[in-house]
């Protein structure tokens, strides 16, 4: 019998009152099948012992392997999702995003702002950031600090430049649950890049429009149906804290360089469906995108619509640069 990492699987639900376990088949679109595994039992336990107690989302290191793990009370006991992550950071080049797009991501390395990836659950959001994050200390170097809550991707290391130098990654979670903390004490140890797992509060998300503006690179991810709805949430948690409407479309305005919308689409293996808007990364230069999204009203479908046709065929994407 295999080991519970010899086994192919994404997640696991494992209810605590008598021990099961269950997969995917493999063979039907949903149903499942009983999880089996030499090491179950240690499995088990590793999944019990990481609750703090306090946390119902937490990550666990088992054979060298990640898990995220979501804790909930059913009727019947404690029911946990263990998702098995990666053991090393995808390359974005292997994700099915377009070339083109993959390029324009990569130039962005040497820019400062928000890139912010934004879609429902599972969408793969976490993984395109950290995966672009993870080449940007490859290619760039730089000290690089991530706010998590899980950890997810295994970019905590340092990593070798391309050109000479090194990179180096530090993964903490919030602390004691306070992102807008966590982002204050991450911008003290002066990072080039910034990773925040997620926009989730207010105090989030103020941070990271403060930190967008101030010189970093940011990666952060958030729930959203649309680029549009990112904008809004992001503005909503803002200024549902220390400032107001107008100031959170300011900082938004002024410090974003880009959100990808994505959903998973396909059987098997899938791919990211996606949209996109950039800003300008050349500040000095006029943007229409800035100015809308400064002006709270948001008529931003004619402008994704355009960049994605521009991207497409080859185009610089921002005419007034050439």
């Amino acid at each position: 019998m295999a080991t519970v990492t010899e086994t192919k699987f994404s997640d696991a639900y494992i209810s605590a009152a008598d021990h099961k376990a269950y997969i995917q088949d493999k063979r039907t679109l949903n149903a499942l099948k009983e999880f089996e595994a030499d090491d179950l039992d240690q499995f088990f336990k590793a999944v019990e012992d990481g609750y703090d107690g306090t946390n119902s989302s937490y990550s666990i290191l088992y054979d060298k392997i990640y898990y995220r793990i979501e804790r909930s009370e059913a009727i019947s006991g404690i029911q946990y999702c263990a998702r098995k992550m990666p053991s090393s950071v995808p390359s974005i080049r292997v994700l099915g995003y377009p070339v083109e797009l993959i390029n324009f991501l990569l130039m962005l390395r040497r820019s400062t702002g928000l890139i912010l990836c934004a879609g429902p659950t599972g969408s793969g959001k976490t993984t395109l950031v950290s995966s672009l994050l993870r080449e940007f200390l490859v290619k760039e170097g730089g000290f690089a600090y991530t706010i998590e809550d899980p950890t997810e991707q295994p970019l905590d290391g340092v990593y070798q430049v391309e050109t000479g130098g090194l990179g180096v990654c530090k993964q903490t979670t919030p602390i004691r649950g306070d992102w807008g903390e966590s982002l204050k004490s991450a911008l003290r140890s002066k990072p080039r890049y910034i990773l925040v797992g997620e926009i989730r509060t207010p105090d989030g998300a103020s941070e990271v429009l403060r930190a967008a503006t101030s010189g970093h690179l940011v990666f952060s991810t958030i729930h959203a149906n649309n680029i549009t709805d990112a904008i809004n949430s992001v503005v909503k948690y803002a200024s549902a804290g220390d400032m107001s409407e107008d100031l959170a479309y300011d900082l938004f305005s002024r410090g974003i360089l880009g959100i990808i919308h994505q959903t998973l689409v396909g059987k098997g293996i899938k791919k990211p469906q996606i949209s996109f808007l950039f800003a300008n990364p050349d500040t000095s230069k006029g943007d229409q995108i800035r100015g809308i999204i400064k002006s709270g009203k948001l008529n931003l479908n004619t402008s994704i619509e355009t960049q994605m046709i521009r991207m497409a065929r080859g185009l610089n994407l921002f005419p007034e640069n050439d």
